[in-house]
This record gives C-alpha cells, sequence and structure tokens, in this order.
C-alpha cells in the first residue's frame, strides 16, 4: 500500500441540470471546489459566465490525495451578490479511480449526481461530469492508495476448499483460502 501521497489530475468537464435551490436554473457563475479532504488540497474551476444550467469549464486541476482519503469531494457553487451559494455536492469514492489492476494513469470518466447542500446528504440537484488521473502509478500498475482501495484488490487463490456439504451429485462446496 502507497505511503505517501498521490497527485490526481482531475479533469473538472461540465455539469448538467444544475438549479438554485432545486427551483430556477444556474443563470452563470457556477463554479467547481474539489478536495480530497476538509483540511487539505483545495483547489477551484474558474465561473462559467454563460453555461447556464449546464456549464462547461474543461478545466485541469491537480490535487494531492493523501493515503488516508476514502473521497475526493467535489462542490458546485455559484457566485451571487449575498455571496456563494451551493448548488450540489457529490463525494467519490476513491475506489473508483484508485487500485486494481489498471495501467499507469489511467485515464477515468465519471459522471456523478450533485446533492443539494453543503454535506451532499440533499436532495438531487444535476450532474457533474469529470476525469480523473493517478499520477505517477508505480510498476505500470495503479497501487492503491486508501484502504478501501487496497481491500477492493484481488489477491490470487493459493488454498484448497473446506467441504461444507455433501449433494446427491457428488457436488462440494468450498470456501477459498487466502496467503496473508
Amino acid at each position: 500500500m502507497a505511503t505517501t501521497s498521490r497527485a490526481l489530475e482531475v479533469t473538472v468537464i461540465s455539469g448538467e441540470g444544475l438549479r438554485v435551490d432545486r427551483r430556477r436554473p444556474v443563470k452563470k457563475n457556477a463554479f467547481v471546489i474539489v478536495r480530497t479532504n476538509s483540511q487539505n488540497s483545495r483547489s477551484t474551476a474558474a465561473s462559467d459566465d454563460a453555461g447556464g444550467s449546464s456549464p462547461a469549464w474543461d478545466e485541469k486541476l491537480v490535487v494531492e490525495m493523501p493515503p488516508h482519503a476514502w473521497f475526493l469531494t467535489v462542490e458546485v457553487r455559484c457566485r451571487a451578490k449575498s455571496g456563494d451559494k451551493v448548488i450540489g455536492t457529490a463525494r467519490i469514492p476513491a475506489s473508483d479511480f484508485v487500485g486494481g489492476n489498471l495501467p499507469a494513469n489511467y485515464l477515468h470518466f465519471l459522471s456523478y449526481r450533485l446533492r443539494d447542500g453543503p454535506d451532499g446528504s440533499g436532495e438531487p440537484n444535476g450532474i457533474i461530469n469529470l476525469s480523473v488521473r493517478v499520477k505517477g502509478a508505480e510498476n505500470g500498475v495503479g497501487a492503491p492508495a486508501t484502504c478501501a482501495a487496497a481491500a477492493s484488490v484481488s489477491r490470487p487463490w493459493v488454498g484448497g476448499a473446506v467441504v461444507v456439504g455433501k449433494v446427491a451429485g457428488g457436488v462440494v462446496t468450498g470456501v477459498p483460502v487466502w496467503m496473508a
């Protein structure tokens, strides 16, 4: 498992169906904040002044992903005279783009439903489209950067089977044994 943070190249592509307070469409000045946890690595995409409720940013951001981070948080906001309004938030599990047997620098295209409110637990409010690339993968294979990603990596089966039951046809049910 990786012990240092990894650089994520996040391209914020576009949004769809964004609404202010779930009632009226966003007209302009929508922007995106990407972070890996609440106290670290925060980047902001430029606002889209003409995109309306379906803005297109197509902006590349580089964010550091610490080994203990389980989620990438994407927050869409809108600039207003009274201050920034949260349009929606998506929490993207690190296991969606880290770990497994992927080639180095594999580019993931992802779309997520935004939920209104700063914690992302509210009602659906639009969609965010982005791509994520983990920079600097070792040995050509994406190494897991979190506990969740490490658990998702398959391990070779090296054991026998434990007999659980016997059926008339002679079929035996087994349980794989994993080497630690």
